[in-house]
């Protein structure tokens, strides 16, 4: 079992391996070769762990971890469930990851839905007390939910690593409900996928590609120009852009963001902007500005887009 580590950030893969998907949610696609030198950037940086899942990259994206990233890298895997439980579910899962990865252990495995939440947990603790998991987290609870999966783990004697939600300048729905506080008591980590959300907070380039996500919310674009505005002016102060400022806004939380990842230059700009520590005043400024557009995108959403499963 490895030991409890706290990144900084993470590289999120749930783009490779597609170029079809690439293009439909991010408007571009990329190739193995720019994969590989990617995670050569992303592992000089020392941004070495690999966040991914079956599904990702319409399942490809493990296999490429499996071939591109080197043995030292860390890799956080999911476990994503049914509505229905079958013995040994998670088990023959887990193999198959093995098999993608070419490793005989999961440094971090994630339950990525709160489905038969004592069965496949059970399972899972399974696995770490056979030390092939080094940590166990859960993706995508309620702030309920997280509670009893940590008592159903602290039973067994096995620690919550971290719980890995939706959580954005936009969408900070777990800050206000007291999940991300009832982490930080806890000694839990908290991840925040879709920081970016898919593009959108990545203010529009003149005669720009737009992605899956900002066509579906063209019509709110406009509403979020004070926001862009703000992230401009303070990514200026600090020498980075306002897709930085986004990440930065995140991990300046003590929130370990995950960016997804496919070009070197990407991995180059998600260890700049985690380096940066906005100030309180500037975190402020981007919550108020960001709640006064009246721009909400639930959780729910975004799994729908960037995971493909729905509850």
């Amino acid at each position: 079992m490895s030991e409890t580590n706290i990144y900084r950030a993470v590289v999120g893969t749930n783009s490779w391996g597609s170029k079809a998907y690439g293009r439909m949610l991010r408007g571009s696609s990329v190739d193995r070769e720019t994969l590989r030198q990617t995670v050569r950037e992303a592992m000089d940086k020392e941004l070495a762990i690999f966040d991914t899942a079956q599904d990702y990259g319409l399942g490809m994206g493990q296999k490429l971890i499996g071939e591109l990233c080197p043995k030292e890298a860390v890799i956080s895997a999911k476990y994503t469930p049914g509505t229905k439980y079958s013995e040994g579910q998670v088990r023959r899962s887990f193999e198959k990851d093995l098999k993608d990865f070419r490793r005989d252990h999961v440094d971090i495995y994630w339950l990525h839905l709160p489905n038969c939440i004592e069965q496949n947990l059970s399972e899972m603790t399974e696995l770490y007390k056979e030390g092939r998991i080094g940590n166990i987290g859960i993706s995508n609870f309620t702030l309920d939910e997280c509670k009893r999966a940590k008592s159903l783990l602290d039973a067994a004697g096995v620690p919550l690593f971290g719980v890995q939600n939706h959580y954005s300048i936009l969408a900070r729905e777990w800050e206000k409900n007291g999940l991300v506080d009832w982490c930080r008591e806890n000694g839990v980590q908290f991840w925040a996928w879709a920081v970016l959300e898919e593009g959108l907070l990545v203010p529009p380039k003149k005669g720009g590609r737009l992605s899956l996500m900002k066509l579906i919310y063209l019509n709110r674009q406009s509403r979020l120009l004070p926001l862009y505005k703000k992230m401009h002016i303070i990514g200026r102060r600090h020498g980075i852009s306002p897709a930085q400022v986004a990440m930065a806004f995140c991990s300046s939380k003590g929130i370990v963001p995950i960016c997804g990842c496919r070009k070197p230059y990407q991995a180059d700009e998600l260890d700049k902007a985690v380096k940066v520590q906005l100030t309180e005043k500037e975190i402020s400024v981007l919550e108020q500005t960001a709640d006064s557009t009246g721009v909400k995108i639930l959780g729910a959403d975004m799994f729908r887009f960037a995971v493909g499963k729905r509850r």
